[in-house]
């Protein structure tokens, strides 16, 4: 049984991962996300039968069934990654109740939806900055509220001003910490999309602690990157590497292993 619904939460996740892979595109493209899929390359409709997130991409071995290019392996790896993120919170859950259907319990579903909103965000985060250079208000913005209000009512044992309190303050750091650094930089190495990743980082990560920590992380895991891309002379010293990919790692270690770390340090 619970291998069954783990499975349902799986498909459910490639669901997702196709709808944000369609939505990368149409967004970049300026097209409504209404419509059937199409391929990218000829343009052709996507038959239903052909449409199934990551078993079509297998069956049709990589590529399209009318003009035969090679689909693109962003595809199936984000559906993989968003079909195992949507498994992720229930198995943590499963692993401290021992209760996989959690029946009557609202502030569990609440808080459910909460990271599979901050996992769609963050990826989708990652996915478009790391091809287009670009934040993408339109879904960073509206997942920050809603993530702010479920963060809100899916903790009853806790004070609502104070978790409001603890997110704004978190908020803020995130918000003034690249604000400052696009002022001191007139612009040149921070952009104003930053700010906005900052404010979700905060809210997502709900204090001033965890996002300190991102912060930390984050430039760590970019600063060696970086370095291996310039030796490796993938790219030069004055090269464009967008740090929203590094943020929404950062963001991710600190979600999932953020307590660990905190005890293992202090």
């Amino acid at each position: 049984m619970v291998l069954i619904f783990y499975l349902i939460v799986f498909i459910l996740g490639l669901a997702f991962g196709s709808f944000l892979n369609c939505l990368v595109h149409r967004l970049a493209c300026r097209k409504t996300v209404l419509g059937r899929s199409f391929c990218p390359k000829c343009q052709k409709k996507i038959a239903w039968f052909d449409n199934f997130p990551l078993f079509s991409f297998v069956l049709l071995k990589g590529r399209c069934r009318e003009c035969k290019e090679e689909i693109s392996y962003q595809y199936p790896l984000v559906e993989l990654i968003m079909g195992l993120l949507f498994v992720l919170p229930v198995w943590r859950f499963y692993l401290t109740t021992g209760n996989f259907l959690f029946f009557g319990d609202t502030s569990f579903y609440l808080l459910l939806i909460r990271d599979w909103v901050i996992f769609f965000a963050l990826v989708f985060t990652f996915v478009y900055d790391l091809k287009y250079f670009k934040i993408e208000d339109i879904v960073l913005l509206p997942a920050a509220g809603l993530v702010f209000i479920l963060n809100l009512f899916s903790q009853p044992d806790q004070n609502i001003l104070i978790v409001a309190g603890h997110m704004l303050l978190a908020a803020l750091i995130g918000i003034a910490f690249f604000g400052l650094q696009y002022l001191f930089t007139k612009g040149k190495g921070i952009g104003l999309g930053d700010l906005r990743i900052g404010l979700f980082m905060g809210v997502a990560l709900e204090n001033w602690i965890n996002i300190c920590l991102a912060l930390v992380i984050s430039y760590i895991i970019g600063a060696l990157v970086s370095l291996f891309l310039i030796v490796s002379k993938k790219k030069g010293i004055k090269s464009q590497i967008p740090l929203g990919p590094f943020l929404v790692v950062g963001t991710f270690i600190v979600l999932i292993f953020g307590q660990q770390i905190i005890n293992w340090y202090f």
